[in-house]
């Protein structure tokens, strides 16, 4: 049974940094591309960031360029540092992986506020 588990959202300054970390399982994290979206209040989905397998090449949105970094930790972890934050950042992020069914985690919250 796959399985997606997001952490490590919270509450920040703007200027601070957060990692999110999923934890994967049910399916071998090597073989599929994970990836980041985010959802912000009254705002679609979108995706942020994505990570492939076979040499651990990093994608990025425009908008978080520079500021966010994916990497793969193990065999069945995926992070999101996330450095520089904007208020625009808010939002619950989740975890995804296509394998061809898709799979989605159930969020993590970030907030970035002073």
């Amino acid at each position: 049974q796959v399985q997606l588990v997001e952490s490590g959202g919270g509450l920040v300054q703007p200027g601070g940094s957060l990692r999110l970390s999923c934890a994967t399982s049910g399916f071998t994290l090597d073989y599929y591309a994970i990836a980041w979206f985010r959802q912000a209040p009254g705002k679609e989905r979108e995706g942020v960031s994505c990570i492939t397998p076979s040499d651990g090449s990093g994608y990025y949105v425009d908008s978080v360029k520079g500021r966010l970094t994916i990497s793969g930790g193990g065999a069945k972890m995926v992070y999101l540092q996330m450095n520089s934050l904007k208020p625009e950042d808010t939002a619950v992020y989740y975890c995804y992986v296509d394998t061809p069914q898709r799979y989605w985690g159930q969020g993590t919250q970030v907030t970035v506020s002073s």
